[in-house]
C-alpha cells in the first residue's frame, strides 16, 4: 500500500482537517493515510477538548484509516522537537511521504528555504543569541534573526504559524537516512489563529473553541464540522458533563504552583531565569487562568511558551525526565484503525524497530509520562468519570471501525 502521514491534533476535528485528509490522499496518490495525533494535552500548552480516544473515532470516520499517538514528551513542545517526533513516526511506519497544511501552498519554497537555513545557520544562530539577548522571545528572535540575513530573499513567510511547523516538519524530515516525500496543500478560508465564525463551512479549531466555550453549546459549531464529529462531540459532554479547557485546572495549578518551593519549580522542564518568581506571585492575585495569563506574559515569554510550561509544572515534570525522553521516540502507540489501517499494521509491523503498543498496562515505564498526563487531564472531571478516563488509559483497546 502507498501511505501518506498527517500530523495533527483535532482539537476539534473540524471541515477543514476533512479537506486536508482528503487532499492528502489524493496529493500523494495514496491508499492509506496515517495520522500521528497529540494525545490529551497539545502543542501550544492546552488540554484537549475532548480526550485522545473519541478525537481517534472522530479522525476515522473522517478520512484517516490508522491513528498513533505523538508521545507527551513532543506533544506539548516548541516546533522543533514537536516536529522530530512526529515525523520519525511516521518514517518508522513506513510511510512514503507525509502532507501538512500551510499558507504558502507550494512545497519547493519550503525546500529551498531549508537549504538556505541550514546552509546560513553559522551565521544565523548568533543573531538570534544577540535578539535574545534584548529580551524578545524566542521565536521572535529567529524571526528578526531571519529578516536581518535574508532581507527579502527567503521564498517562505515564516510569520505564518503553519509555514513555520511545516519548515520544521521539512527539517525534520531532511535528517532521515531515508527522508519521506514532502508534500504541502493550501489552507482554506479560517487562519489558523482566527477566533471569528462566518457563515463559510471552514472555521479554525481556535474559533470553534472559542465559541464552543463562550456560548456554552455545540450548536453554535454544528456547521463547521462533519455530522460524526457533532455527533461524537455531544456524546462526550452528555456523558463526561463538559468539555475540556485551563480553566478545569487552574485550581490545580494555582495548587502546584503556591504549595512548592521556587526551587522545586526550577527543577521544572521548561521553568528558566527566575520566572518561577513570577508564576507564584501572579497566582496569589489571579482569580482565574485567563487573568494569570495576562499578568505573567512578557515580550520575552509568549502565551503560549508559558502554557506549555504550566502544562510541564502541572504534571511535575523534572528536566532530566524530559530530556532524555526527547532523545528520540521510543514506542509507537496504536490509537485507532479501520480495516484497511489493520491490514497495513499486519503487514508491516515485523519490520517496526519500535515496539506497537496496543494497551499500556504492559508499558507503564515506557509510557510514564503518557500515563501521567491522562492521569492529570482526568482530574478536570468528576471523580466517577475521572476514574472511568483513568482506567481506559490502560484498559481501553484501539478505536477500531469496519
Amino acid at each position: 500500500m502507498k501511505t501518506v502521514g498527517i500530523i495533527v491534533e483535532y482539537n476539534p476535528f473540524h471541515n477543514g482537517h476533512l479537506y486536508h485528509a482528503r487532499q492528502a490522499r489524493q496529493a500523494a496518490k495514496a491508499d492509506l493515510v496515517i495520522a500521528v495525533m497529540s494525545g490529551h494535552f497539545l502543542q501550544r500548552g492546552e488540554p484537549a477538548i475532548v480526550n485522545k480516544w473519541a478525537r481517534a473515532r472522530m479522525a476515522l470516520e473522517n478520512g484517516v484509516d490508522l491513528v498513533v499517538e505523538l508521545p507527551y514528551a513532543f506533544s506539548v513542545q516548541k516546533a522543533e522537537y514537536f516536529s522530530k517526533g512526529a515525523v520519525s513516526i511516521l518514517h518508522e511506519l513506513s510511510c512514503n511521504s507525509f502532507c501538512f497544511g500551510s499558507e504558502n501552498g507550494r512545497i519547493g519554497d519550503f525546500l529551498l528555504s531549508a537549504e538556505q537555513v541550514e546552509a546560513s545557520s553559522h551565521l544565523l544562530n548568533p543573531l538570534i543569541r544577540k535578539h535574545m539577548s534584548k529580551g524578545v522571545s524566542f521565536p521572535k528572535a529567529q524571526t528578526l534573526a531571519r529578516e536581518e540575513l535574508f532581507e527579502d530573499t527567503l521564498p517562505l513567510d515564516l510569520s505564518q504559524p503553519n509555514n513555520i511547523l511545516g519548515f520544521h516538519y521539512v527539517q525534520a524530515n531532511r535528517t532521515l537516512e531515508t527522508p519521506m516525500e514532502p508534500l504541502t496543500i493550501k489552507r482554506q478560508q479560517a487562519g489558523f489563529h482566527e477566533e471569528a465564525l462566518s457563515d463559510q463551512p471552514i472555521a479554525s479549531a481556535t474559533g470553534i473553541r472559542k465559541a464552543i466555550h463562550e456560548r456554552k453549546g455545540l450548536k453554535a459549531v454544528e456547521q463547521y464540522v462533519p455530522p460524526s464529529v457533532f455527533k461524537e462531540l455531544t456524546r462526550y459532554y452528555n456523558y463526561y458533563g463538559q468539555l475540556h479547557s485551563w480553566e478545569l485546572y487552574w485550581p490545580l495549578l494555582k495548587y502546584r504552583l503556591l504549595s512548592s518551593s521556587p526551587s522545586e519549580l526550577a527543577c521544572l522542564y521548561e521553568v528558566t531565569e527566575g520566572i518561577e518568581y513570577r508564576l507564584q506571585q501572579a497566582a496569589r492575585s489571579a482569580s482565574s487562568f485567563t487573568d494569570f495569563m495576562q499578568v505573567v506574559k512578557t515580550k520575552r515569554y509568549t502565551w503560549t511558551r508559558i502554557q506549555r510550561m504550566l502544562v510541564h509544572i502541572l504534571l511535575n515534570v523534572p528536566k532530566e525526565e524530559m530530556n532524555e525522553a526527547l532523545e528520540s521516540a521510543r514506542y509507537i502507540r496504536l490509537l485507532g484503525m479501520n480495516g484497511k489501517g489493520r491490514q497495513y499494521l499486519n503487514e508491516i509491523k515485523k519490520n517496526l524497530s519500535l515496539p506497537l503498543i496496543t494497551k499500556a498496562a504492559a508499558y507503564k515505564k515506557e509510557l510514564a509520562l503518557d500515563i501521567k498526563a491522562t492521569e492529570v487531564y482526568a482530574l478536570g472531571l468528576e471523580p466517577y468519570s475521572s476514574h472511568s478516563l483513568v482506567l481506559s488509559e490502560y484498559n481501553e483497546p484501539p478505536v477500531i471501525l469496519t
